[in-house]
């Protein structure tokens, strides 16, 4: 496999501009992720209301696939239910495993580039920081609500 494979122009795009790398001063919630394997680390924040995470943002350092993987991530789960946003981590995390099929990957949208990065085992954690630590904070939110 070819490294334009997985560091393709629109994860380098991500990278290099991301919409969602900033501090978002009024979270309901926040979780820090972090890669131990290579020193990836985040901050995401979620405004959530009403049961819709109405903005998702991120600050921390890493790799260009963590750090593009969690702008595509917070682009994804804006504007959605919570229930909603669950689902597309998951089915994230599912893909990258190689247990998504492609009607549920074509759900994800442009962090469906990401799919290849499932055949370099190196870069795996790194992809799945943004989503695993969303993940966590929108089962805490449920968790909460009951």
């Amino acid at each position: 496999m070819a490294l334009s494979d997985i560091y393709s122009a629109a994860l380098m795009e991500h990278n290099a501009h991301p919409d969602y790398k900033y501090d978002l001063h009024d979270a309901t919630c926040e979780h820090e992720g972090v890669n131990p394997s290579c020193g990836d680390s985040i901050t995401l924040k979620l405004k959530v209301e009403d049961g819709v995470v109405e903005e998702a943002a991120f600050t921390g350092h890493g790799c260009a696939v963590s750090q593009a993987s969690t702008d595509l991530m917070a682009d994804l789960v804006t504007d959605e239910t919570v229930d909603r946003a669950r689902y597309l981590c998951q089915v994230f995390l599912r893909m990258i495993r190689g247990e998504a099929g492609e009607d549920e990957i074509a759900e994800l949208g442009d962090a469906a580039q990401l799919k290849s990065t499932s055949l370099m085992p190196a870069r795996v954690k790194c992809a799945e920081l943004g989503w695993r630590t969303c993940l966590t904070m929108l089962d805490e939110q449920l968790a909460d609500a009951r």
